[in-house]
């Protein structure tokens, strides 16, 4: 039954920001309820501002609304003010759309990109009326399947969740609606059971985990034989067609343009990045593709900036061409180019001169680390020379901002890396002044390296909050005055992140408990509760340290090890020896190190990727 709309206004009334509440957003698909079959609810657990801004949920609304049998709706979960009338309204959570509570769908998709959304998830179950836990729902109550890069750890959510989509899910939705349509009227076991045999589909209750008695792993057992161990992510070989009906938000949104996901992947191998592995291997858009998107996405939108998303735009083979073909196909129209995720060693003359023929914003870059050292421990040889050309090329032809993104707390990391971030810094904030005076801005954001599972460094213990805190002091004091801006990573932050990221099963009862006495919206600072965190830990006798500051053995079975991401645990491990003597690692495009991928993926290799041919192996 769907919430009355009188009642919503009433409540509308009392809280900030009642767009986030009431749909309608132009491009929004509305579907006949009673005509369709399967209704599926895509949830994002934050707020309306940043969900709106997730490209994975377009992707998947855009591909489940063009199918005559499914309607997709989605779901965001509301800032406290609006929870709060809810709660004492007993309105439950709503979908946009159609305004009908998320019991009444049968399936509730959740994206979770990053684990600080895991007390949201909780929230966002218990005020839709669902059970938070998987165990207690039954077939009378929607599935509940959760992706996104957070869930390639999914052991700390898998008392809430009934099944993890590990990897890309645009075909492996429509798997999963297939097999949920012919299970429908059958136990929730038995649907469960269906879903298990999907490939790149991780079912927790039909794995039993059992431990050490320091608390690691012993062992992770299938009880049934559709269980696969390890569940192999699952990869489209060639990416899908983007999404051009793009929603207009009723409001403004964390980014208030059309993004266009040009390549999935990298090749560079850098040693601390998760989603350079899981995201592998690389798949390129063909830039004739990414035109046509454009147009189609100005037509229906109306949106003046676009997004070239990536996690290095700059290494898309054809950038240069690609910019320069947007410059002169949409020249006239003020069309803004944004290129996040910018390298150094692949930004060119010739992109800086194409993007100049636009609107000039600022350029962000990520060193990472600014001594030659350190960027042979986390393989990313930027060097600082090189760096400094590449900030008098973007300063020299208009820009007057540049952001760089900076690490502490990586392994080896000394004090002198803390001088060399300062050194690199003031030396670009000079190098733009001499092009813009004192109007030359540099911002420089530094975050704390947390080991995250998938990657080389997954068996390394995180930096201690004291050398933290230390370093972040240090960068206070000496990055400051005109033309400088430094921002750091929250100390609570990195320590749930650092917990959670690395945690096993047993973190379930430390999360439902610490949603119980008031966690949500960890992410953010004002509504953080850090206390409570630590009351749960506590009371379930679990210490942060075992997953935080402790280094794992290399034979030890890792909470993560159900989910096989496709690259071999023995070439992540070589990896992490090569970080102790600082080897570096060329692109992988110039030849295969024999990460696996291939091994895994290779009868479904295409023209797209950037890997060998399936025939290339290494020596």
């Amino acid at each position: 039954m769907q919430i009355d709309g009188d009642q919503l206004e009433r409540l509308l009334a009392a809280v900030r920001k009642p767009g986030r509440y009431v749909g309608g957003e132009y491009n929004s698909v509305v579907k006949d309820w009673e005509g369709i079959a399967t209704r599926v609810c895509l949830a994002f657990p934050d707020i309306y501002d940043l969900g709106m801004s997730n490209l994975g949920m377009a992707i998947l609304y855009e591909i489940l609304n063009t199918r005559a049998d499914v309607l997709a709706e989605r779901a965001f979960l509301p800032w406290v003010d609006m929870i709060e009338v809810m709660r004492q309204a007993e309105m439950p959570l709503y979908s946009l759309e159609s305004r009908h509570p998320l019991t009444d769908f049968d399936v509730i998709g959740l994206s979770i990109p990053y684990e600080q959304l895991y007390t949201n998830v909780l929230e966002m179950l218990d005020l839709s009326g669902l059970p938070v836990l998987s165990a207690e729902r039954d077939e009378r109550f929607p599935l509940v399947v959760a992706g996104g890069h957070a869930t390639f750890n999914p052991e700390p959510m898998a008392d809430f969740i009934d099944a993890f989509v590990i990897g890309d899910g645009e075909e492996a939705i429509l798997d999963i609606l297939t097999a949920f349509d012919a299970a429908r009227h059958d136990t929730r076991e038995a649907q469960l059971l269906a879903l298990a045999r999907i490939p790149g589909v991780y079912v927790p209750r039909f794995y039993d985990i059992s431990y050490h008695p320091d608390g690691t792993v012993r062992e992770v057992l299938p009880r049934v034989p559709e269980a696969a161990l390890p569940v192999l992510k699952r990869v489209v070989p060639v990416l899908p067609p983007p999404p051009t009906h793009l929603i207009v938000p009723n409001i403004d949104v964390s980014h208030n343009r059309a993004t266009i996901e040009i390549q999935r992947g990298c090749t560079r191998g850098c040693r601390f990045c998760h989603a350079g592995v899981v995201t592998r291997p690389v798949r390129e858009r063909p830039a004739g593709e990414v035109l046509d998107a454009i147009e189609r996405i100005i037509a229906e939108t109306g949106f003046d900036e676009v997004g070239l998303l990536s996690l290095s735009s700059s290494d898309y083979a054809d950038i240069s061409q690609l910019v320069e073909s947007i410059a002169e196909r949409f020249e006239g129209r003020h069309l803004s180019v944004s290129l996040p995720a910018l390298r150094a060693d692949s930004f060119s003359v010739a992109l800086a001169d194409a993007m100049s023929n636009g609107r000039h914003s600022g350029f962000t870059f990520a060193p990472e680390a600014a001594t030659e050292e350190l960027r042979g421990v986390i393989n990313k040889p930027i060097a600082t020379d090189q760096m400094l050309d590449v900030a008098r090329e973007v300063f020299e032809r208009g820009w007057r901002t540049i952001k760089l993104y900076f690490m502490i707390g990586l392994p080896g990391e000394r004090m002198e890396d803390m001088e060399a971030i300062v050194d690199l810094t003031h030396a670009v904030r000079q190098i733009g002044r001499q092009a813009h005076g004192r109007k030359a801005q540099v911002n420089v954001s530094v975050n704390t390296f947390i080991p995250k599972p998938h990657t080389p460094l997954q068996w390394i213990a995180a930096a201690s909050p004291d050398n933290i805190r230390e370093k972040q002091a240090y960068l206070v004091r000496r990055l400051r005055g005109k033309g400088l801006k430094l921002s750091t990573s929250d100390d609570d932050l990195t320590f749930l992140e650092s917990v959670l990221s690395r945690g096993d099963r047993r973190l379930g009862q430390v999360i439902q408990r610490a949603w119980q006495l008031g966690a949500r919206f960890d992410a953010w600072h004002e509504q953080r509760d850090l206390a409570a965190w630590m009351q749960a830990l506590d009371e379930t006798e679990l210490d942060p340290d075992f997953y935080v500051g402790r280094e794992r053995a290399e034979d030890e079975v890792l909470p993560w090890d159900v989910v096989d991401a496709g690259v071999r645990k023995g070439y992540l491990l070589a990896e992490y020896h090569h970080s102790r003597t600082g080897e570096l690692r060329a692109d992988c495009r110039d030849g295969c190190y024999g990460c696996g991928v291939l091994a895994a993926y290779g009868d479904a290799w295409s023209e797209s990727w950037c890997c060998p041919r399936p025939h290339f192996r290494p020596a």
